[in-house]
């Protein structure tokens, strides 16, 4: 269960972390948004298609029965995923003034949100808190430093520019742990699947911001104060 835990994380797309640290470390965060809308889409299909061919692999006794993302578990998924967003994009294209000063407290509630259900989980699990810990702690760890590396190596291989790449890197490394959390405890009735997501929360934040330091180091400035400031030596 824990393994499907773990590709259940591994199907959700980015959230608002990823824009967040993408917002810190001088991202392209127009493209994050860009990339969140389009993941969000895509992972109304791809989150239950992953999560059952996990089920059948992993635990095919329980894959089976009432764990599986039927059609209308998939309906919930499109709800949690696709209406904040929907919003958000409509009032940022009708209200935009008002789409700027909500952009922080947003933010911060997102991030506080996120925060609350790793603790939730952590609650609910906590007598088997420091087995889960060992179990998936190291795996949560290594799959999001290879997904911010190769979310940021890659792009780059390719000719992609720094603020893009970045973006890039915080997109596919910083999972939605939010909404696994919620897709395993809402629509598959499942703690222990939570567990993985839960554990990645507490581990993503601290090697996040460890690997948008490390990746933005000498690049720190935004290329606009950069330009500006070479528009000025030349005057």
């Amino acid at each position: 269960m824990l393994a499907v835990g773990m590709m259940l994380l591994a199907a959700s797309p980015g959230g608002t972390v990823a824009n967040l640290f993408s917002h810190l470390f001088h991202g392209d965060v127009a493209l994050n948004i860009t990339l969140t809308a389009i993941n969000s889409v895509v992972a109304v299909v791809s989150v239950p298609l992953m999560t059952n061919f996990a089920l059948t692999y992993f635990a095919p006794d329980l894959g089976a029965g009432h764990l599986t993302l039927q059609f209308g578990k998939m309906l919930q998924v499109f709800v949690i995923v696709l209406i904040p967003v929907g919003i958000g994009m409509i009032l940022r294209r009708s209200r935009h003034a008002f789409a700027e000063r909500m952009d922080r407290p947003v933010r911060i509630a997102s991030t506080l949100v996120l925060a609350l259900a790793v603790l939730g989980t952590a609650y609910n699990e906590r007598a088997h808190a420091l087995g889960y810990v060992t179990s998936v702690g190291m795996v949560a760890l290594l799959f999001c430093l290879a997904s911010l590396t190769l979310g940021f190596v890659v792009p780059r291989a390719m000719g992609v520019e720094h603020r893009q790449a970045v973006a890039a890197a915080f997109e596919i490394g910083a999972h939605n742990a939010a909404l696994a959390i919620t897709i395993a405890v809402s629509a598959l009735h499942s703690v222990p699947l939570a567990v993985p997501a839960a554990v990645y929360g507490l581990v993503m934040i601290p090697c996040t911001a460890a690997v948008g330091r490390l990746i933005t180091r000498g690049s720190s400035r935004p290329a606009a104060v950069k330009s500006a400031m070479a528009a000025d030596t030349s005057g």
